[in-house]
Order: structure tokens, then C-alpha cells, then sequence
């Protein structure tokens, strides 16, 4: 069977189904876990977190700020109360340790909107792709910016899905959820994992924060790798994944360093030998294997 349509299969015979869909779980709780937050207070009356993800106060004590939201105020010449400054120094602050784009892996509600289209595309043997350039996204979040500037509103913020996602579940606002539909549609029939991965201005800032993170993904035991190509197949960032593991030739590095890499934990799920593993930036240098090196495998290749 393809490895692109059936990508978890050896996975689970070789590790077990939790050891092959253990961070596809968590990453669930994960999600659910930051949208029971916000919806305990209209819901039960239990307010742990007030706001959205754009921005909130948890407990009455901690707030916190998306960074990309401070920097429109900013540019909308909206100084922000000393809250939202911290709040935004806090996530930055977070998100250096456990990896920038974790946000969207781990957190941003339309991860799992993402991972179902990708998901239906492999059963569906959809393989055809529009090429999006992923600097696409920078573009986004620079005209954001300029915009916000330019009227004096976080521009943004009256578009983006993740925040309709909340006004939606909060106040009822199921229109809202429209964005989220395109979004679907657009990973399904579009190009794989194309909002998160090429148009969405989020996944940019904090894509920024995320090329000096501290944690990483590393190929750690690449030289195992079986060329089964169960990690492209799944990486919602596949482009990342080659130069660590292919890298043995030149004794380059096994981590992947790249900013775009999301901390999913799907390469380590889905690989039966166990190449990946969760380490830091601080990684040391895997030896350069004996035999033949494999040839490098594209992004163009994989989508």
C-alpha cells in the first residue's frame, strides 16, 4: 500500500497504536483543553479565561497577548495598557522555549480542521496541489500591518477564522464559522495544508519567534530510515524534514532547524523505526553514516 494513503499503518504494527498516535492525541486534549478555558465562563459561569486567543485574562491575574494583535495595535496607533504588553512579552517568552509554531500544532482551534482536510485527501487520493509559495503568508501579514496602519483598525482581527472560531462558541455567532468552511475547502481541494502552511498571517509571527525556539524535532536516528516516507506524508511542513534527515553525507546537524516546522509530533508518530525525536537546538551533530547517503526528497514531491 502508499505510503501516502495509509502513512500510520506500519507505524502501528511495529510501535502500537498509542506509540503511533500519541502526540496526534495530545495534541487534540491540547487544543480541546484551550477552548474549555474560554467557554467555561459562558457556559457554567466558571471564568478561567476571559477573551480569545487574540487576546485574554486567565484567572484574573495572567494576561496574555497575541504578539501579531500588538504589533496591528501598535501600527494602528493604538498604545496598548500595560497588560497587553506583558501579555504579549509572556507568549513571545513561552513560545521561545517551546518552539514558535507550536501554536499552530498544539493550540489555534483550526489545526484539526487542517488535519481532517489532509486526512480526507489521502483517502481520497487527492494528490493535485496548487503551488503556493509559503512566503505568501509574510506578504499577508505585512499587508495586515500596513492596513492597520493605514485605518486605524487591527485588521486583521475582522477576518481572522481563529477568532471566529471563539465568537462562534462564545456568543453564537455561527455564521462566523464560514471562514473555517473555506478553510476546509480550500485545504481539501486546493493545495495540502495551504492555509496554515502558505496564508495564514499567525502561523508567520510566530513563525519568526520559532527560528531561535529552543525546542526542535530531530532525525536523531536517521540512519535507520527505511525510505518508507510516512513523514513526508504526514508533515503538514514536509519541506522541513529533508535536510535533517538526509543530511548524514556532510555530518550536517539531524535537527530540524527550520522555522516552519509546526513541533506536531507526526513524523515521530508515523515513522515504524523510530528516526524522530522531540530534543532542543543544542542537539549534537549525528556521525556521518558508512554506506551510500540517500538522495534528497523535495516538498514538491510530497504535497
Amino acid at each position: 500500500m502508499s505510503a501516502n494513503l495509509t502513512p500510520y499503518v506500519e507505524a502501528r504494527e511495529k510501535k502500537g497504536v498509542w506509540q503511533a498516535h500519541r502526540f496526534g492525541i495530545l495534541r487534540r486534549l491540547s487544543q480541546f483543553a484551550f477552548l474549555a478555558l474560554f467557554l467555561t465562563g459562558p457556559l457554567f459561569g466558571l471564568w478561567i479565561a476571559k477573551g480569545t486567543l487574540a487576546s485574554s485574562l486567565t484567572l484574573n491575574i495572567l494576561p496574555l497577548t497575541d504578539p501579531f494583535v500588538l504589533v496591528q495595535s501598535l501600527a494602528a496607533r493604538h498604545w496598548p495598557e500595560m497588560t497587553a504588553l506583558i501579555g504579549a512579552a509572556i507568549v513571545v517568552a513561552a513560545y521561545l522555549i517551546v518552539g514558535g509554531r507550536a501554536y499552530c500544532a498544539w493550540v489555534c482551534p483550526l489545526n484539526p480542521v487542517a488535519d481532517f482536510a489532509a486526512f480526507l485527501r489521502r483517502r481520497l487520493n487527492i494528490s493535485q496541489s496548487a503551488r503556493l509559495r509559503p512566503e505568501f503568508r509574510t506578504w499577508i501579514a505585512v499587508a495586515a500591518i500596513v492596513v492597520s496602519a493605514l485605518t486605524g483598525v487591527v485588521a486583521w482581527e475582522l477576518v481572522n477564522p481563529i477568532t471566529a472560531v471563539h465568537r462562534a462558541l462564545v456568543f453564537g455567532l455561527w455564521f462566523g464559522l464560514l471562514p473555517v468552511l473555506a478553510v476546509f475547502v480550500f485545504d481539501l481541494l486546493t493545495a495540502k495544508h495551504g492555509w496554515c502552511g502558505h496564508l495564514c498571517p499567525v502561523g508567520a509571527a510566530y513563525g519568526l519567534i520559532g527560528k531561535i525556539a529552543v525546542t526542535r524535532v530531530a532525525a536523531a536516528a536517521r540512519e535507520a530510515c527505511d525510505d518508507c516516507m510516512d513523514c513526508f506524508a504526514v508533515c503538514p511542513e514536509p519541506h522541513v524534514i529533508g535536510p535533517a534527515l538526509r543530511g548524514g553525507k556532510t555530518g550536517a546537524t539531524p535537527v530540524i532547524t527550520n522555522a516552519d516546522c509546526t513541533l506536531c509530533g507526526a513524523c515521530i508518530d508515523s515513522c515504524p523505526e523510530k528516526v524522530f525525536c522531540f530534543t532542543t537546538r543544542f542537539h549534537d551533530r549525528a556521525p556521518a553514516p558508512a554506506g551510500p547517503v540517500k538522495t534528497a526528497v523535495t516538498a514538491s514531491e510530497t504535497a
